[in-house]
């Protein structure tokens, strides 16, 4: 069985002085890949650096809602710059989007509209983070017209914002949420959407599955969110796996061998 953690935090300081045991570990229990985000222009170069350093990892660049006020146009017209260079492990624009629990949504319009007219003229990915925004994320990739590939990551919305994001195209980021079982609504929707609109993720450190601190989340409690979502859908583990392996690499353009070749 082979996973691949398709957004997780790897430059955060939380991993600082013990990356290639968190890798080892997460590896035994069957990781090949993880996909690190970038979050803002003074981290992309380490973003990038420590996707280098490890075998198996590749990165985005983008800027996240939290931090768009320590940013320029100019940032953008770096971002499209570094994107069009296209470097062999960077396989998406992200992490970018909407919060309405963090800022104002109104001094984020701008900067996710311009990552996603970007992303649309450097023909990658977008990585999207979406807090209680699923409605308005639908409405700009709509009214943009965006058909490349889209993560949702993290989703935590009701099932008909997903229904409405899937049937745009976009993919919907499952991760330690599912392992609550507080979080019903996001539980059972994910239990009901197409198994081919699925993405495995961790957010780690962030996003904790139960019983884990907050924190202390890793590439290696996949297993543990995939094993939630097999019981969740009533699959089998090994079919499953095979699902959502396949659907990453749709999302970031993998071939069948590509991911695990590099």
């Amino acid at each position: 069985m082979r996973l691949i953690d398709a957004h997780c935090h790897f430059d955060f300081p939380e991993f600082d002085g013990r990356r290639k045991a968190v890798l080892e570990d997460a590896r035994s229990s069957g990781l090949s890949n993880l996909v690190i985000p970038g979050v803002r222009r003074p981290d992309w170069s380490r973003v990038s650096r420590i996707a280098s350093e490890y075998d198996g990892l590749y990165y985005c660049l983008g800027i996240h809602p939290w931090y768009v006020a320590e940013h320029t146009a100019d940032d953008l017209c770096a971002l499209q710059g570094l994107l069009e260079d296209r470097p062999g492990h960077c396989v998406a624009l992200g992490e970018c989007g909407l919060d309405r629990l963090h800022g104002d949504t109104r001094d984020q319009y701008a900067w996710f509209e311009g990552q996603v007219d970007i992303a649309a003229l450097v023909h990658l990915p977008l990585v999207i983070h979406s807090v209680k925004t699923h409605d308005e994320v639908y409405e700009v990739l709509r009214r943009k017209r965006f058909s490349g590939r889209v993560l949702v990551h993290g989703f935590s919305g009701s099932y008909e914002q997903a229904t409405k994001l899937i049937d745009l195209g976009c993919f919907i980021g499952v991760g330690g949420v599912i392992t609550h079982q507080r979080a019903r609504k996001t539980r059972d929707t994910i239990a009901r959407l197409p198994v081919d609109a699925l993405i495995l993720e961790t957010d780690a450190p962030d996003m904790a599955p139960a019983g884990v601190e907050a924190g202390h989340n890793s590439p290696a409690y996949l297993p543990s969110i995939l094993a939630t979502l097999a019981r969740l859908r009533n699959s089998g583990l090994e079919d499953l796996a095979q699902s959502l392996l396949c659907n990453v690499q749709r999302l970031y353009g993998w071939n069948e061998v590509g991911a695990s070749e590099r």
